[in-house]
């Protein structure tokens, strides 16, 4: 074969990969404009959403409007997910078919059973057919929404990692390479993308690509915008000592902003939970005060069916929307961090065998409170030579009332009850042991992480004076390794002093540097304080230590003043909500359990007295 040949061979085949390579320009994040490698990395960040995309790529696809279509596909792209507008309707309109028609399939099964066609179940299972249709179409704005949150509690450690980096060495894109390495997704997979932009020739500079992708975040994060665009503008600043008050003003940029959204948010957020503390406590609270009263005046139209689906279906969904809402309108803050996995008492949180201990404790008090449905429903206490009832009297509880212990109601439809005094005593063991299992399993299970968790909390209010005394002793000339010993004598007796003590003895005991001391994966210092604003100290500390002692000193410094800054957002937060969550907390500690004693005095007397004008009758 010759030249012309192979040219009209692969012609065709090249034709066609410039035309995806052109298509791929036409959208940020699409699977055909980016390597292999970037799509297992995006796979192994976002599991979740992968999973969202192959269901919604397998079911029909459904014709919608320019606007609709236009709306959607925004969404899906700060979502990163790799599916169509029409695939998302086809698939919320699928779930609709399928509600609607398992609904109606049961009622009809319910129907040839017992001549009873359940209207009211059917009203309801289409009404959450429209539900999930609306879950299922208004799921990529979710998952934007829950995107953009992610990747902005990564902002300012971000810009402060891109800061301090900075400061010695003035390289935006190896800046970036650094931050993309050391923040936590789903900002570092945007970061990386940044990267690969500039690696693939789609953008000359690191500049420009930085620039496109900002545009995502102009109308939900200027402050991000602005700090990047000052940091860019440090790079062309010939003046070092004014490159670095500008770098400083990026991280000052951020962080009032990010202080600015936080009140924002605590006064739009006062109504709404206002609302959720009315529909989660108060309304089920008089709800229960009242439902004695309504039963008997409804004269049975109120039985316990109406009761379960108000409170235990209706209301908690409405709660959890409610909350839901809330916490979707958060601003972001320093991110989260996921070094809590790494913890030592992790394994003890993913065990299981802490159910069967809740379980063999809670099942007696189940067994109780399911007495009176054992006596009058099966033929077991026959067996062991008991009776179906008891009289009160009998049993020494005559002060109570002169009737039945259980009261069941025998005639020829079958057995009714219980409704006696005593059944509704015991009944109260059911919510009881349920309750018990749930606390019982998850105190084992999250003890030892809370014990964890409230000392890693301790170490950060102090660690803001101990990053100060560390970077003193590096700007005195000290190496980091004597540093930390230095640092951990002169925090005796406080909760940073354990912390500085580990990574000392791990340097000295172990042979390790300073980052197999901090950051190893079975024995560093980091696994037993799981916070992101340690690590992230720590990270910048063992990555400017490289260009020398002042640097790091110099940085450390830097993220004591960002410690500061951050500290007093969240307790000017905690301030704007108070009064709500400290209502909330006193209701619900005091006034539900209160009134829920009160209605089951109620419901006793109630049912004592029908029972004696039956008697008397």
């Amino acid at each position: 074969m010759d030249v012309n040949d192979v040219l009209k061979k692969y012609s065709k085949k090249i034709e066609q990969e410039i035309g995806n390579y052109n298509s791929g320009l036409k959208s940020d994040y699409k699977s055909n404009s980016v390597s292999k490698d970037y799509i297992q990395f995006k796979s192994d960040m976002m599991s979740e959403l992968s999973n969202y995309e192959k269901w919604a790529k397998s079911f029909l696809k459904v014709k919608l409007s320019l606007k609709d279509e236009k709306n959607i596909q925004k969404q899906l792209d700060i979502a990163h997910l790799d599916v169509t507008p029409s695939e998302v309707a086809g698939f919320a309109f699928t779930g609709l078919i399928v509600g609607f028609f398992i609904g109606l399939f049961v009622s009809l099964g319910i129907f040839f059973i017992t001549g009873d066609f359940p209207f009211i179940f059917l009203i309801l299972t289409s009404i959450f057919s429209i539900f999930i249709f609306y879950y299922l179409f208004s799921m990529p704005s979710r998952l934007s929404i829950k995107w953009r949150l992610k990747a902005s509690s990564q902002m300012v450690p971000a810009i402060l990692y891109t800061v301090i980096y900075m400061k010695h060495t003035s390289n935006l894109e190896r800046a970036i390479d650094f931050v993309s390495k050391h923040i936590e997704p789903p900002l570092s997979l945007d970061l990386r993308k940044v990267l690969w932009d500039v690696e693939t020739g789609r953008f000359s500079t690191i500049k420009d690509s930085l620039d496109f992708y900002l545009e995502f975040w102009k109308e939900t994060n200027i402050e991000f915008v602005e700090s990047f665009h000052l940091i860019e503008s440090s790079l062309y600043e010939p003046n070092e000592q004014r490159r670095i008050t500008i770098l400083e003003r990026a991280l000052k940029v951020i962080l009032d902003g990010v202080y600015e959204d936080m009140l924002r948010y605590t006064h739009s957020i006062k109504s709404p939970l206002t609302n959720l503390y009315m529909l989660g406590i108060v309304l089920p609270t008089l709800g229960l005060a009242l439902l004695p009263l309504a039963s008997t005046m409804l004269s049975g139209l109120l039985n316990w069916v109406h009761i379960f689906i108000i409170f235990n279906l209706i209301v908690p969904f409405f709660v959890l929307y409610l909350t839901t809402q809330i916490m979707m309108k958060r601003p972001g803050g320093y991110g989260e961090s996921t070094f809590l996995e790494k913890n030592p008492f992790y394994s003890n949180y993913m065990s299981n065998k802490h159910y069967i201990k809740a379980g063999i404790i809670s099942f007696p008090l189940l067994f109780i409170g399911l007495i009176p449905l054992i006596f009058g429903y099966t033929p077991i206490p026959e067996w062991i030579g008991f009776s179906k009832d008891f009289s009160l009297s009998n049993l020494g509880l005559a002060f109570l009332s002169n009737g039945n212990f259980f009261i069941f109601k025998i005639n020829e439809s079958g057995v009714f009850g219980p409704f006696g005094i005593g059944a509704l005593i015991l009944s109260l063991f059911v919510p009881l042991s349920i309750a018990l299992f749930f606390s019982i399993s998850y105190h084992f299970k999250t003890k030892d992480l809370i014990k964890a968790r409230d000392e890693t909390k301790e170490l950060e209010k102090e660690f803001n004076s101990s990053l100060f005394t560390l970077g003193n002793r590096l700007g005195d000339g000290s190496p980091a390794e004597i540093a930390f010993a230095k640092v951990a004598e002169s925090t005796r007796g406080q909760k940073t002093e354990n912390f500085f003590r580990i990574v000392n003895t791990n340097i000295r005991s172990m042979g390790m540097s300073i980052e197999e001391a901090i950051f190893n994966p079975k024995r560093g210092v980091i696994i037993y304080y799981p916070s992101s604003l340690i690590v992230s100290s720590m990270r910048i500390l063992i990555e400017s230590s490289k260009k020398g002692l002042n640097v790091a000193a110099q940085s450390l410094i830097s993220i004591s003043d960002y410690v500061k800054n951050i500290h007093k957002t969240e307790e000017r937060l905690k301030d704007l909500l108070s009064e709500v969550i400290s209502d909330m907390s006193s209701n619900m500690t005091f006034l539900a359990p209160l009134l829920s004693g009160i209605v089951i005095g109620l419901a006793m007397m109630i049912t004592g007295i029908l029972y004696q004008l039956e008697t008397l009758l």
